[in-house]
């Protein structure tokens, strides 16, 4: 059988946390600091005060568009024949993050991260076995802050075949982003048959919204691709301390942008998601590590499969500022709860320190602690082969299994063998210099990045990829903000 889902809500539990997101969300409201966007709420039925941008959300607005998302969708990547189905019973393991540092990979100096970074780490997913998707995890420091969306784009395009997304950063760049990737895909009506791009859309907790954050879920929906809004909800500091207190806080947050999604493209793909956790309260700032970062996000998952939606959370986050037991401990903990809950799409690969530190090295280690994982998940499969009875018997006392047809024949698909994990005995690992798993996960990485060749892309497509990265290196802010809608 497979491993059974870890639950921490009840369904009476769930049922009372919906019920009192919905009062929350109809007697308190939501702050929508988007014009258009409270607009089209008021014409569906809201109730909408100017003077304070606080939108209320009647419960039959909120149960008639939650209707309306998708269970399934499938994501894609620059191949659009790489594809994954994502719905409430699926699983990927994607990476997020906000890296601005990052351990250098040869020499190990933490610094702040650059462009080539970006791309090395869009490289490397393109070859971990159990990634499929990269959220932008490293932001550069060498180039001006409005062409990091274009230059990232272009990057996937060139790098690598795997899906992809961005946050939801305003009017005009998530534009120029779906622009960007209508390019790669031949065309806007491609790109809503399969979604090569998923977007995150940052919920400012509480009970609130952020204007480029809407604008940018508000274009992307137009588009046609998935929006996931995540609250980073704090327990303590941005969402009452306790679990259940946050949950139905960022529940409402979550609800609240769900239906905005809607709103927009009736049908449009989301993820109910999730990046809530509690604070450190000695200090008042976040701590992605904690344990209940992975309870909050087996919770989520429930909340989310009520509404038969599926679920993003993170995972993979830890505190450690330096690649030691506890940036393992933090990490394997967080995934294997999110993973055992049954989030379907579980990000965070590859960063440390709240996920603002980057590494490639633990990107490599991530994959293959999401290999372990996977592994868990799948269970114990009992039937004739499996019971092995016949070959017992044939073995009798005191033989052995290891020249059996069966073992050759099994185990590699019941085992889970390492590629990184110091497994042999101290002699032989002496004898072949000592080297440790953050060691080997380096050399890994530089070996993909040193025999990664750029994808034969059509020339006509990297020109018109090239002509759109010039025109946004040649814009200056002022026109980014004299882009954005009316609050």
């Amino acid at each position: 059988m497979k491993s059974t889902k870890f639950q921490v809500l009840s369904e009476e539990e769930i049922k009372r946390i919906h019920g009192l997101s919905f009062e929350l969300m109809e007697e308190v409201g939501i702050k929508v600091e988007v014009k258009k966007m409270r607009q089209m709420l008021a014409d569906v039925g809201c109730k909408v005060d100017e003077a304070t941008k606080i939108v209320k959300f009647p419960q039959s607005v909120i149960e008639d568009y939650l209707k309306k998302v998708p269970r399934e969708f499938v994501i894609c990547g620059a191949d659009p024949d790489n594809e994954w189905v994502v719905n409430p019973d699926t699983q990927i393991f994607g990476g997020l993050g906000t890296a601005i540092g990052m351990y250098d990979l040869k020499t190990g100096e933490y610094r702040p991260t650059t462009l080539k970074d970006t791309t090395d780490h869009i490289i490397l997913f393109e070859y971990l076995d159990n990634i499929v998707s990269n959220q932008m995890d490293y932001w550069p420091h060498d180039i001006p802050m409005q062409t990091i969306h274009s230059e990232t784009i272009r990057g996937w395009a060139e790098n690598c075949t795997k899906s992809f997304g961005m946050g939801a950063y305003g009017v005009m760049p998530t534009t120029d982003m779906m622009e960007m990737t209508a390019i790669v895909m031949g065309g806007k009506d491609a790109m809503k048959k399969k979604h090569p791009y998923m977007s995150i859309v940052s919920i400012h907790s509480p009970l609130s919204t952020s204007q480029i954050q809407i604008e940018g879920m508000m274009v992307a929906a137009q588009y046609g691709q998935p929006v996931i809004p995540s609250p980073e909800a704090m327990a303590g500091t941005t969402a009452p301390v306790t679990l259940a207190g946050l949950l139905t806080q960022h529940n409402a947050e979550i609800l609240a942008h769900i239906v905005m999604a809607q709103v927009v493209n009736p049908g449009n793909p989301v993820l109910y998601g999730s990046v809530s956790t509690i604070a450190e309260m000695r200090r008042g700032t976040v701590y992605l590590g904690a344990v209940e970062t992975g309870m909050i996000s087996a919770a989520s998952t429930q909340l989310a499969h009520h509404f038969d939606i599926p679920c993003r959370v993170v995972a993979g986050a830890t505190e450690s500022k330096v690649l030691d037991i506890q940036c393992g401990v933090e990490r394997v903990r967080s995934i294997m709860l999110a993973a055992m809950a049954g989030a379907n799409y579980i990000t965070c690969v590859g960063t440390i320190e709240s996920s603002i530190g980057g590494s490639h090295e633990i990107s490599v280690i991530d994959d293959e602690l999401i290999g372990a994982v996977k592994r868990t998940l799948r269970g114990i499969e009992v039937d004739d082969n499996a019971l092995a009875v016949d070959v017992i018997k044939k073995v009798g006392p005191d033989g052995n299994y290891i020249a059996e047809r069966h073992t050759q024949q099994n185990f590699r698909k019941e085992h889970f063998l390492p590629k990184l994990a110091s497994i042999e005995k101290r002699d032989i690992w002496e004898k072949e210099g000592k080297v440790n798993m953050v060691d080997m996960a380096r050399d890994r990485a530089i070996n993909i990045l040193e025999k990664h060749k750029p994808r034969d892309i059509d020339p006509k497509m990297k020109k018109e990829l090239d002509d759109y990265c010039e025109m946004v290196k040649n814009r200056t802010m002022d026109d980014f903000y004299a882009a954005e809608w009316e609050v």
